[in-house]
């Protein structure tokens, strides 16, 4: 054959091959084509010479069937069935055509290429698509639950993908995260509102939970936490932030563990607050300054007040560090559990830490509210003041020695709260004789600081003497007996009063008296104090108490003997 005839046969064979080409391509993309018969076409026009547009035809028909088949799902469907559903067909759309990719082309880079930004582009408008149906409406309004678990089905889906080659997660977590951190910010707020609410008509007794809720992963630490003692809008708080755990949990790989954490340290805080304006003290104080009380319902008594501190240390000790724990992945293996194992213990620690600071707080409100009580009137005055010892000598009559009442009041009052607090702080004893400590220590730092007090003892126009000393010596020591008895006699607690008993002895000194030899023996101190223990406790019974029905009988013969020399 002549070459022009040759040129003429190979331009009728590249325009027959380009026109069977067309074909296929054409019949390629019918609707009505199956797996076998799309991959056999894209083959033929492979062997034809097309192969870059056998690539993109192969992608396209996967793309068209995916969204045929889109048609038939229902957006509204109840629970996950929606998300679900839609996540299997489009990863699995996907996995499909990189199958086909594989096993027709290869792994050639070009098509390659062409099949991981297919697969991009399908995963950001599958993404979209959830976003406008599933995520955007129940993350406004902090629906995390709803939230977390469509994205956690979608993030399963693709993560098979990954064996293939296809890292399509951070097209996912591009479009998903910033409506996962609405929806966490919105349930945080969400948890402090519900709480606030409960907390308007929470009695302040602590009950067990209801039985209806959601089941925190069915483990039995769960469980046996879960029947902790809490009153109403604890319980409230405690069911919402163990949820919000449990969905931030399965979500590791968006790292908002760190986020998270925060929000919920903050929430505790919040509620500690509103702990805090339930002492009657809180909301007189509050409505003093204007600010106006929020609206939470008093706890009047002392049992309600313990129960606010109950219900602060359960949570901060145990429940919330517990659920915390769920931040972390507990599907992790081998080295990376052990390594995430011996990173969460410090975390612990520090949570703990960090909440106990405003148990802290609350605990100090507590003490400050029962120290006003004990210290201040009705009407504004003060109870503990200088005038209690500087009278003693002015006065004719011979006193009874007995403690102040002030601090008879104080040991009636934390005899009663420990009783109190022996049914409340169960397996939380500590806890109970610390706070009892601060009571104390609250009172005694009162007057101890009181630079009025010990100005009008020191260098006012009266004279601190004897009698007075005496007295000021008594009350010191009842308050360190009983307060040792009872185990909650701190070191600085024992020390401020050993150095306020020394304080009052020189201001007695200065004034020209040898206070040594006026005061009685430490032995009578510790009688006189033991036997209003016994007084203030209960009915008097005193046998083998040398015959006396009082301890004014024995104390006053003390120092009358003491007295005449």
């Amino acid at each position: 054959m002549t070459p022009s005839a040759l040129l003429s046969l190979g331009n009728s064979i590249m325009e027959n091959r380009q026109k069977l080409a067309d074909q296929l391509a054409e019949s390629t993309c019918q609707p009505s084509i199956n797996g076998f018969e799309l991959r056999s076409s894209v083959q033929a026009m492979k062997q034809l010479g097309d192969g870059p547009r056998a690539h993109t035809v192969l992608l396209k028909c996967h793309e068209q069937k995916l969204h045929r088949n889109m048609q038939s799902l229902n957006p509204s469907a109840k629970g996950t069935t929606y998300i679900t559903a839609l996540s299997h067909l489009v990863f699995s759309t996907i996995a499909q055509a990189a199958n086909d990719s594989l096993a027709i082309f290869s792994d050639e880079p070009a098509f390659t290429s062409e099949l991981v930004t297919w697969a991009v582009n399908q995963t950001h408008a599958f993404a979209q698509l959830v976003k406008k149906n599933v995520v955007a409406a129940p993350a406004a309004s902090g629906c995390l639950r709803i939230v977390a678990e469509s994205v956690h089905i979608c993030l399963e889906h693709c993560l098979l993908l990954e064996d293939r080659g296809l890292a399509l997660c951070p097209t996912l977590l591009r479009i998903f995260k910033p409506y996962l951190e609405q929806a966490l910010t919105a349930n945080l707020k969400r948890i402090e509102l519900c709480t606030a609410a409960i907390a308007a008509s929470d009695k302040w007794s602590l009950t067990y939970p209801p039985v209806a809720g959601r089941s925190w992963g069915g483990s039995a630490g769960t469980t046996v936490g879960s029947q902790q003692k809490l009153s109403s809008s604890a319980h409230r708080f405690n069911t919402m932030v163990q949820e919000l755990c449990e969905d931030i949990g399965s979500l590791e790989i968006l790292q908002l563990s760190e986020q998270a954490l925060e929000g919920v340290v903050h929430a505790f805080n919040s509620f500690v607050n509103l702990m805090i304006y339930a002492f009657p003290c809180s909301a007189e104080t509050e409505n003093l300054e204007g600010t106006g009380r929020r609206i939470v319902n008093l706890a009047e008594t002392e049992t309600q007040q313990l129960s606010l501190l109950a219900n602060a240390v359960l949570l901060a000790d145990e429940l919330l560090p517990r659920g915390t724990i769920k931040f972390s992945s507990n599907t992790r293996s081998g080295d990376q559990s052990r390594r995430a194992s011996e990173k969460r213990a410090p975390e612990q620690r520090e949570l703990k830490r960090r909440l106990q600071r405003f148990v802290d707080q609350l605990r100090d409100s507590f003490c400050r509210q029962h120290a006003l009580e004990l210290i201040v009137t009705e009407d504004g005055g003060v109870r503990l003041s200088a005038d209690i010892y500087l009278s003693m000598d002015e006065s004719t009559a011979q006193p009874e020695w007995f403690p102040s009442p002030i601090y008879q009041e104080l040991f009636v009052k934390l005899t009663r709260l420990a009783s109190i607090a022996s049914d409340v702080f169960v397996g939380r004893e500590r806890f109970a004789t610390i706070l009892l400590m601060r009571l104390t220590e609250t009172v005694i730092l009162w007057f101890s600081e009181d630079q009025n007090f010990w100005e009008e003892l020191e260098a006012g126009q009266r004279s601190l003497g004897p009698l007075g000393l005496q007295q000021f010596y008594l009350d010191m020591e009842f308050v360190i007996l009983f307060s040792s008895q009872g185990r909650y006699l701190s070191r600085n607690l024992h020390q401020v009063m050993k150095n306020v008993i020394s304080r009052a002895i020189e201001a007695v000194q200065a004034n020209g008296i040898d206070p040594f030899s006026v005061l009685p023996e430490d032995e009578w101190f510790a009688d006189v104090a033991q036997i209003a223990i016994k007084m203030l406790t209960g009915p008097p019974s005193f046998e083998g108490d040398r015959d006396m029905s009082s301890p004014t009988a024995k104390s006053v013969s003390s120092a009358h003997s003491h007295g005449s020399t």
